[in-house]
């Protein structure tokens, strides 16, 4: 396995200064950064090149998240927000297939955060994610590209809210690069078990996010078992990313749609949240039996 962060960590806002987050993950430790899919269709060439560039220099891999906004949801009824789903994804996917991720996650069936004031049919918004889905990993397969159909809790999202509801959706789609993603956030509302829900994801599982159940970064002393959460994905099979995603800042477009509504960070600098993501990523080796 190898052992992520995701930039936002560091942010109040979407987006961020992508060179500098390569940088300070590879300084910290970290195998992988997780960076946002939001407006890499925009990026120039000569940005991509030099994102590449970094993390290759860094040692760093990159891998993507995303929640699709409304206009980009592909379960939405009205097909002209369907067709711009798919107009959004095939511009980004150039972008991601150049700067050498191959794996995507987040809720990407539907869109994110779900807003429940409106309307919404369950089953024939599955039917009609599973079927445009088919079609969106048959493209993102064309660019070596995976995607995770992220666990979502029912506060987020409507139609994938456990490992099983995931994997039998993954199923219907039936294509080799669309997997399951699970979080254990979202695990902690939503599953009986953590070790079950693995198991039933199995060898389906394509992406994996860590963080504790207040969303601070994984630690020694919490109520979550990281080590038998480690030996449950060895035991899996599982040998792909292992991306923490801590949301610790109060304030900004962040903080206000991850709902943080206190300083997690308790008022710690740049400085602090490097040292507080090191110990983490440390911890976490040290938990899920190392890198390899």
């Amino acid at each position: 396995m190898k052992y992520g962060i995701y930039y936002a960590y560091w942010e109040r806002q979407w987006g961020g200064d992508y060179l500098k987050y390569v940088k300070k993950a590879g300084n910290l430790g970290f195998d992988i950064l997780e960076i946002s899919c939001a407006g890499l269709a925009g990026m120039s060439l000569a940005d991509v090149r030099d994102l590449a560039a970094a993390a290759e220099d860094s040692g760093v891999g990159l891998t993507g998240g995303y929640g699709p906004r409304p206009e980009e949801n592909i379960a939405s009824e009205d097909t002209r927000v369907a067709d711009n789903a798919f107009d959004f994804w095939k511009r980004t996917f150039d972008v991601l297939a150049r700067l050498g991720i191959t794996v995507v996650g987040g809720g990407l069936y539907s869109y994110w955060p779900v807003d429940f004031e409106k309307p919404f049919n369950k089953e024939e918004d599955l039917k009609r994610s599973i079927e445009r889905m088919k079609k969106l990993g048959e493209i993102a397969a064309g660019h070596n590209i995976s995607l995770g159909m992220e666990v979502l809790n029912r506060f987020e999202g409507y139609l994938l809210n456990t490992a099983a509801e995931a994997l039998a959706y993954v199923k219907a789609v039936g294509r080799d690069n669309v997997k399951v993603m699970l979080d254990t956030f979202h695990m902690n509302i939503e599953e009986d078990n953590f070790i079950e829900a693995i198991k039933t994801a199995g060898p389906f599982l394509g992406h994996f996010h860590i963080g504790e159940a207040n969303r601070r970064p994984p630690r020694a002393g919490s109520r979550m078992d990281w080590a038998a959460l480690g030996r449950a994905l060895r035991e899996a099979g599982y040998c792909g990313a292992v991306v923490m995603e801590p949301f610790v800042l109060q304030g900004g477009q962040v903080g206000k749609d991850i709902k943080v509504w206190r300083d997690l960070a308790g008022g710690a600098g740049e400085t602090e949240l490097d040292e507080e993501a090191r110990r983490s990523v440390d911890f976490i080796r040290r938990s899920f039996g190392g890198a390899g």
